[in-house]
C-alpha cells in the first residue's frame, strides 16, 4: 500500500537504535557528553524558582537523574525508547516538568513528540531537552564525504541531519508551546584519529541508524583515506584531531494565564511615531 502524502517520513530506524544502545551499556557506555547534559540539567532546573512534583525523563539513555538532582521530585517516570512507536503513555496534564538528553535527534515525527508532551505538561508545566544539533561532528562528515567522493565517486548518507535554532523554535510554538527559548552549547572534544573519535560514537549508542544508510561495510581504502583526510584538515599543531558536538537546548512552557502575553495589535498607548518625534527634539 502506498504512504499517505501526508505520513511522516521515516528517517530513523529505532529499532535499530535501541539495539545499538542496549549494546553499548554492555560493553560500557561513554557517557561524557550525558555527564554534562545531566550536571548543566540540574543547574538549569535548579534556576527556576518553582517547584515541580512529577517529572517524566523521555528517552534518555543511562540514568541522567542522579542524587541529589532526583531527591528534588515527588516523582521521576522514565520513559523508556519503544522501538516500535513513537507515542509516549503519558495521562494529560501528569507533569510539572518532562525532560530529555540525547534523545529527539532520533525521532521521525519531532512535532508530534512535542505535541504529546505538551498535552502531558500541566498548565506551566516546563519541557527541558538537550540533543545533538548544528554543526555536530561536522569534521567527521566532511571528511567522510571527502573520501567516498574521491574512493568510490558517490557519498553515502551516514550522520543523522541536525536541526537548527530557528526550526526548533517553530515547532515548539508549533505544538502550543509558550516562551520558547533555545541556545547551543558548544563542546569540542580531542582525540588521536578518526577511530577513535568512531569507537566513542559506537560507546554511545549513536552511530548510523538511518533507514536509508548503506547496508554494505564500508571499503578499507575508503575509511583509511577518511582517517587521513580528516587529519589533514581538522588536526591541531601535536597531531591530534578536533571533533564537534554542538548541544541545543530548548525550553518552552505549557500555557498558563501568569505567563507573560505580548501585546494585542493596536493596544499600544504611544505611538512609535510620537516617540521618534521626541527623539529629534
Amino acid at each position: 500500500m502506498a504512504a499517505s502524502a501526508n505520513a511522516t517520513p521515516v528517517l530513523f530506524d529505532r529499532a535499530l537504535l535501541r539495539v545499538r544502545q542496549d549494546r553499548a551499556r554492555r560493553q560500557g557506555e561513554v557517557t561524557f557528553l550525558l555527564d554534562r547534559i545531566a550536571e548543566d540539567m540540574a543547574d538549569r532546573i535548579g534556576a527556576v524558582t518553582r517547584d515541580f512534583a512529577d517529572v517524566a525523563d523521555i528517552w534518555t539513555s543511562g540514568d541522567m537523574f542522579r542524587a541529589p538532582l532526583a531527591d528534588r521530585f515527588k516523582s521521576v517516570a522514565r520513559v523508556a525508547l519503544d522501538s516500535d512507536s513513537e507515542k509516549l503513555q503519558l495521562k494529560p496534564e501528569s507533569l510539572d516538568l518532562a525532560v530529555s538528553a540525547l534523545a529527539l535527534q532520533f525521532v521521525n515525527d519531532l512535532p508530534g513528540v512535542l505535541a504529546q508532551i505538551r498535552r502531558a505538561l500541566r498548565p506551566d508545566g516546563l519541557l527541558l531537552a538537550a540533543f545533538p544539533g548544528g554543526d555536530t561532528l561536522t569534521e567527521l562528515r566532511q571528511s567522510f564525504a571527502a573520501a567516498e567522493a574521491e574512493c568510490e565517486g558517490g557519498v553515502s548518507p551516514r550522520v543523522a541531519p541536525f536541526a537548527d535554532l530557528r526550526d526548533i523554535g517553530h515547532l515548539l510554538q508549533r505544538a502550543g508551546l509558550a516562551l520558547p527559548v533555545t541556545d547551543v552549547d558548544r563542546v569540542v572534544v580531542r582525540y588521536d584519529d578518526a577511530f577513535a573519535l568512531m569507537r566513542d560514537i559506537r560507546g554511545m549508542g549513536a552511530t548510523n541508524i538511518l533507514v536509508e544508510r548503506r547496508r554494505t561495510p564500508t571499503r578499507r581504502a575508503t575509511m583509511l583515506r577518511m582517517a587521513q583526510i580528516y587529519a589533514e584538515r581538522f588536526a591541531d599543531p601535536d597531531g591530534r584531531i578536533r571533533a564537534t558536538f554542538d548541544i541545543v537546548w530548548l525550553s518552552a512552557w505549557a500555557p498558563h494565564d501568569s505567563q507573560p502575553k505580548p501585546l494585542r495589535p493596536g493596544s499600544a498607548k504611544a505611538s512609535l511615531e510620537a516617540a521618534v518625534k521626541r527623539e529629534k527634539k
